[in-house]
């Protein structure tokens, strides 16, 4: 799972799974294009990472003029982009009665429409190079429903069936696209969320290096025969309930 020569732009860098995926290609030997709404935070780890290794950019994913001009600073800088990972993305907890228009519309703003914008920036710059990689950070909310979060989890959905969609489109550009499901990452984003993981078969949350894992693979030639599919790190969790009948019923 080499990245040497690589350009890797990733969305929703500045913390949590992004900053580690940014660490990770860096050490698989890439270059990596960082972007967030958090600019000290992603200008100090491009600081952290090296001048020569590490470009920050500040990056709404939901403004098509930020991902024109985030593209065009990579592109100067390293002269292509190889790799786009989709990670940028946020979650609100309303129930579908009470969840407002602009709940809804911002939700799929950044987690939908930010990676199609970050997909369609991209495009030309990889059929340049002679192909790439996509991957698109969607959840185990993309492969099942849980109550409260309507818009949330058509967000995950959507960017499944945006995955299939690009990948059947940018295969005879040698551009590759997928999409990876997270469960329970332990970053900011899920803390006090679960009084316990009974729902885990593996009974723990994840690590942002094991998602990161997923993401170093997808972005490699490792996995060149592989296109709009689904890879999932969560534990067992999409697998079914654990120990269901353990009270002997």
């Amino acid at each position: 799972m080499d990245l040497t020569g690589k350009v890797v732009l990733i969305s929703g860098a500045a913390r949590g799974m992004g900053a580690h995926e940014a660490r990770r290609c860096v050490a698989a030997g890439a270059r990596v294009i960082l972007g967030d709404v958090q600019v000290a935070d992603v200008v100090a780890l491009a600081e952290e990472l090296g001048p020569d290794k590490a470009l920050a950019v500040q990056l709404d994913v939901s403004c098509t003029e930020d991902w024109t001009r985030t593209v065009s600073a990579g592109l100067e800088r390293f002269g292509r982009i190889d790799v786009l990972v989709n990670n940028a993305g946020i979650l609100r907890f309303t129930d579908t009665e009470n969840c407002s228009d602009e709940e809804w519309e911002q939700v799929l703003g950044i987690n939908l429409g930010g990676g199609f914008k970050g997909i369609r920036a991209v495009i030309p710059a990889m059929k340049e190079a002679g192909g790439g990689s996509i991957v698109n950070i969607s959840s185990t909310a993309g492969l099942k429903g849980f109550g409260g979060v309507p818009a949330y989890i058509a967000s995950k959905f959507g960017m499944r069936g945006l995955t299939k969609a690009a990948a059947i489109e940018l295969a005879p550009y040698g551009i590759r696209v997928n999409s990876v499901h997270p469960g329970n990452v332990e970053t900011e984003m899920i803390e006090d969320l679960y009084p316990n993981l009974n729902h885990v078969p593996m009974k723990r949350v994840g690590q942002p290096d094991e998602i990161a894992n997923l993401v170093i693979f997808l972005a490699s030639d490792a996995s060149s025969f592989s296109t709009g599919s689904e890879f999932v790190a969560d534990g067992g969790e999409t697998g079914g309930m654990p120990d269901l009948f353990a009270d002997g019923r």
